[in-house]
């Protein structure tokens, strides 16, 4: 185990050289049959990290996703003070087993009067969850990361946490913040997921330590996919020097789906390994919409893999509407506006109408166009995913994969069955690009 609050070892993630400002995708020439092997679920091991500290004696997380916002709240656990070892995993580079010695439910001690400080990135899991993980403490606790995320909303959360007792004091409710903890306090609190159901989930995490009773309201409070992939994570972890297996990633599975069909490769067997048979994750279903429905909600359908089924839009038959995208603007980046812009880039025809976008088959008039990615994950990969089918595709700041799937460009170039075999070059001068240099680091 790591020393309490000492550095982290990382398991060999040191520094490596960055994939270029630009590359290029150069499409298939056809389908790929084999299934491509995704690292784990960003969603479940960032729940999993927080209810691990929670627990009793030392819990093994296996399969759990090594990536820049789990490797964030891994660190920023770790700066509180829990014993962790990080260590690789034989099977996929993007993962890692993590064991943590859970305190049963308290927080180290701090050993400094000053607000201790905790960097969250860009990471709204991180942010959202700590803020109610440090209240369990007893200390000040800074929490800032970087400009997208100060502007992303906090409101809610820390007006439920503030009904719990607890102080907080952030200009405008919103990150940077300082937060008082003050220990377990029991008491009752409502959490407003109208903005993101990541207020409901910090709280329910950390509700059993607390004594805290807490009431989800907010848009479709009793179905919300991802607040019920809280309570039954809950629900089922290891209270006690356990084993948790992490299942892989739905939303980064949907990418390669999304290849398989523009390339025409059948769809069973499936497009990836061990694909998750759990319903933890709502983006578990996006092999169902293959072909695409002609609408698609976000709030009711699926996750975050409605972007990838938003550029196999304009191969549909028939325009597809896509609806309950508000959320969808304050994530990463403005997801809304940045797909119609990119999508109208490459030729398609989007329309914008409150929060809803259709999209028109476009299938003969796509052509490849320079994409910005907004520093945004999801605008990387469903566009490298696109340029497997569409020539002339440029992928501007591809490093940003790094924060869910750092090996993303190395499946895609890899051969089968490693990934797809795709070539990968640089925009400028055409070289193409080694698998060594295709990860985000």
């Amino acid at each position: 185990m790591g020393r309490p609050g000492g550095p982290l070892d990382l398991a060999g993630m040191s520094a490596m050289a960055p994939l270029p400002e630009a590359i290029s995708i150069t499409p298939l020439p056809g389908p790929v049959f084999r299934p491509v092997v995704v690292p784990g679920s960003k969603s479940i091991t960032n729940r999993a990290l927080i209810l691990a500290a929670l627990a009793e004696g030392e819990t093994h997380l296996t399969g759990a996703l090594w990536s820049e916002d789990t490797r964030i709240m891994t660190e920023a656990l770790s700066r509180l003070g829990f014993e962790i070892q990080v260590d690789p995993d034989p099977l996929e580079p993007s993962n890692r087993t993590i064991r943590i010695a859970g305190r049963g439910g308290a927080l180290p001690p701090q050993r400094t009067g000053e607000p201790l400080d905790l960097f969250v990135g860009n990471a709204g899991t991180a942010a959202r969850f700590l803020a109610a993980l440090v209240c369990l403490g007893r200390g000040a606790y800074r929490l800032h990361g970087v400009p997208r995320m100060h502007q992303r909303p906090q409101a809610a959360l820390f007006r439920a946490l503030r009904e719990l007792g607890y102080r907080i004091e952030a200009a405008e409710d919103r990150l940077p913040a300082i937060i008082h903890g003050a220990g377990p306090r029991q008491g009752q609190c409502a959490a407003d997921i109208q903005e993101s159901s990541q207020f409901a989930s910090a709280l329910l995490l950390c509700a059993r330590a607390g004594g805290w009773v807490v009431e989800v309201t907010g848009e479709n409070a009793e179905e919300s996919p991802y607040v019920r992939m809280t309570r039954q994570l809950i629900a089922t972890f290891p209270g006690e020097n356990g084993v948790f297996p992490i299942e892989p990633d739905a939303s980064s599975g949907s990418y390669f789906w999304a290849a398989a069909y523009l390339l025409g490769s059948p769809l069973i067997p499936p497009a990836v390994a061990d694909w998750p048979q759990s319903d933890w994750q709502v983006d578990a279903r996006f092999p169902a919409f293959l072909p695409l429905r002609a609408s698609i909600s976000r709030q009711t359908d699926l996750g975050d893999s409605i972007l990838t089924a938003m550029i196999l839009a304009p191969f549909a038959r028939e325009p597809i509407r896509f609806t309950d995208l508000g959320r969808l603007r304050l994530q990463e980046c403005e997801r809304v506006a940045a797909m119609r812009a990119e999508l109208t880039k490459c030729g398609a025809r989007v329309e914008e109408e409150a929060d809803s976008l259709r999209i028109y088959p476009a299938d003969g008039a796509l052509h490849g166009a320079e994409i910005e990615t907004y520093d945004d994950h999801r605008m990387a990969m469903c566009f490298a995913v696109l340029g497997l089918k569409v020539p002339g595709m440029v992928i501007r700041d591809p490093g940003c994969v790094r924060k869910t799937f750092p090996n993303f460009f190395q499946k895609l170039a890899a051969a089968p069955p490693l990934g797809l075999g795709a070539s990968i070059r640089e925009a400028d001068g055409g070289r193409r690009l080694r698998p060594e240099e295709l990860l985000a680091g």
